[in-house]
């Protein structure tokens, strides 16, 4: 049964339900809160209505006696062969032959599009993921923000939305000066100079790549002593380990250690700093870009965050006519706790110097000034302090926070057998994102990433994201769809073709219990679709197709799809031939709806494994 089918029978119990207002027995101001829902057991039919339960209090009776009086005011349908009441005043509807199959002619005719839908066309929603500093490349944490953003975006595309993949490019602020610094640095390096480098400075081979280019470009144009760079610098810190073996801070201070280096290279190269940045930014964002592009994740929208430079003060402005900011100790703060928040938040510093957090009140304002119903941020869960300030502002700034949904997304372990690969991108010792794809592959990695909800951790089984069995659930989700195709191909090498017509004529042969099942499964695709999207849970939809295949498996080996007769060279019977021809027409509906949920979660869909 479709959607519509479904809505048609929700409509059913509703006329039902006024025929009952109309006797009495129900109250003219009653409200139909019921639900529709698909039954586990075939012997207890397709679907099952609750209303029954739902308006037993209102009605001052038992539920089974409001059953009763529901089916007997149930208007017919053609589509319902029985209705049957069970256990406290469930009401049980079995469908008829026509309506089971219904389907299957659906399927065919939709193909790819089967299961999409146009209900929220007409609205639009940003979604914003990745978004991860321009610093390093992305790792493997990276990775599941861009495989369930990506899912997400193509869920409520599928079923009418208007999308806009964004990311959110961090290319000013402090993270990329001691990028453009750590450059230099590596820069003096390469041309004879003797540095000492900083604790606090980005240490990945990368970044003396980049340094490398920017030499190869300039020479030692730009080279100043390092004793300059260094002059005036508080001391780094040092560190010792302790006798439990933990790094604790002996002396130094490497957070003010670098920012002298970061002050003293901008004065040493004025204009020319911009090099050294711009060499680091371009080559780090175009290796994240190409790194994306590579896991099938794409943006509409690379949105920098030095073009909204000019609007932070305006928004700024805004917040301090209605009165949300005053000064205190030189800084400017947010009444961030007028909306909630647990302490205020400065959003300009004594050195007058604006806050990351005022880029992103002036960001936030653009998003919805583009116009959006809704925006979604995929953010990681070190972030869940930052989502009630967000918020605050947007509320001060008289933008419905509604209207802002924050999806935060928990980390990833890794797992090399009994070992747990430690990540640091300023130590530059990281899997990145590249070296995992290569290891598991795009739709090892893409299906495993959204395979759980996004605020549970996920500890990545290397060995199992690579395994051949029914263990590695993108493998046998996989192996489904290529097993239709593999019947296909023998068929055809014997001579014989499918026949879709004959399928159709002789479907009621389909009659067992797991192909009653698989029915049910594929007549479920559209609406299950609809809860991924609208719930932003991806994971429904890998639910579903690992069931699905498990059914279809469990079906194909215990039910021949072509005859002994036909392997074994000789000619089957007109009767086999005939239930072959229903069954491939059923086979080819699981690939079909296989296939369109793994392309709406980014994977393939491969014909052989």
């Amino acid at each position: 049964m479709s959607q519509a089918q479904t809505d048609t029978l929700f409509a059913l119990f509703n006329e039902a339900a006024r025929t009952l207002q109309t006797d009495g027995i129900l109250p003219a101001d009653w409200t139909n809160s019921s639900q529709i829902t698909r039954t586990k057991d075939a012997a207890h039919g397709d679907f099952a209505s609750n209303i029954a339960l739902m308006a037993a209090k209102a009605a001052k009776m038992n539920p089974r006696s409001v059953a009763e009086k529901i089916v007997a005011a149930l208007p017919e349908n053609s589509d319902i062969r029985q209705v049957d009441i069970a256990g406290p005043g469930f009401i049980n509807v079995f469908l008829n032959a026509d309506a089971r199959f219904a389907v299957l002619g659906n399927i065919f005719s939709a193909q790819q599009d089967f299961g999409l839908s146009d209900e929220f066309a007409g609205k639009k929603i940003q979604v914003e993921f990745v978004s991860a500093n321009p610093t390093s490349s992305l790792h493997v944490g990276h990775g599941r923000g861009a495989a369930f953003g990506m899912s997400v975006a193509n869920l409520l595309e599928a079923v009418g939305y208007e999308i806009t993949r964004e990311y959110y490019v961090n290319d000013a602020g402090r993270q990329m000066d001691i990028l453009a610094t750590s450059t230099y640095l590596r820069y003096l390096e390469l041309n004879g100079e003797a540095i000492v480098f900083p604790v606090n400075g980005y240490k990945g081979d990368y970044v003396s790549d980049i340094a490398a280019t920017v030499k190869t470009q300039q020479d030692a144009a730009y080279v100043h002593p390092f004793t300059v760079i260094a002059q005036d610098v508080p001391a780094d810190a040092v560190y010792d380990i302790d006798a439990n073996g933990e790094k604790v801070l002996v002396s130094g201070d490497k957070e003010a250690h670098i920012d002298g280096l970061i002050r003293n290279a901008k004065a040493a190269l004025g204009d020319a700093y911009e090099i050294f940045l711009n060499a680091a930014l371009t080559s780090i964002l175009a290796d994240i870009k190409d790194d994306l592009n590579d896991f099938g994740v794409s943006f509409e929208q690379w949105f920098s965050e030095k073009s909204i430079e000019s609007e932070i003060e305006p928004v700024l402005q805004i917040l301090d006519d209605k009165g949300y900011l005053y000064e205190k100790d030189g800084n400017i703060w947010f009444k961030s706790t007028d909306f909630g928040d647990e302490k205020d938040r400065v959003v300009r510093r004594a050195n007058g110097q604006s806050t990351y957090f005022a880029s992103d009140i002036a960001y936030h304002k653009n998003k919805f000034d583009r116009g959006f119903d809704k925006v979604i941020n995929v953010w990681g869960a070190d972030h869940h302090g930052y989502v009630t300030r967000v918020k605050a502002a947007l509320t001060a700034l008289g933008i419905d926070a509604a209207r802002l949904d924050v999806i935060l997304v928990q980390f990833v372990a890794l797992w090399r057998g009994e070992e747990k690969v430690q990540m640091s991108s300023r130590s530059g010792q990281f899997v990145t994102l590249r070296e995992l794809r290569e290891e598991v592959g795009n739709d090892a990695a893409r299906f495993y990433y959204v395979a759980r909800k996004p605020e549970v951790h996920i500890d990545f089984d290397l060995e199992l994201a690579k395994s051949q069995s029914k263990d590695n659930l993108v493998y046998y989700i996989q192996y489904a769809h290529a097993r239709v195709c593999r019947v296909l191909e023998k068929l055809d090498a014997l001579g014989y073709s499918v026949d879709d017509s004959v399928g159709l004529e002789h479907q009621e042969l389909l009659n067992n219990a797991a192909e009653g099942e698989l029915l049910k499964l594929l007549a479920a695709y559209p609406e299950t679709l609809k809860r991924a999207a609208t719930g932003y849970d991806p994971h429904v939809l890998t639910n579903y197709l690992k069931e699905l295949a498990a059914a279809f498996h469990g079906w194909y080996d215990g039910s021949r799809i072509m005859p002994v007769s036909l392997t074994s060279g000789e000619t089957p019977s007109e009767e086999e031939l005939i239930l072959m021809q229903a069954r491939l027409r059923l086979s080819k509906a699981v690939r079909q709806v296989i296939a369109n949920g793994l392309n709406l979660l980014g994977l393939s869909a491969p014909s052989s494994m």
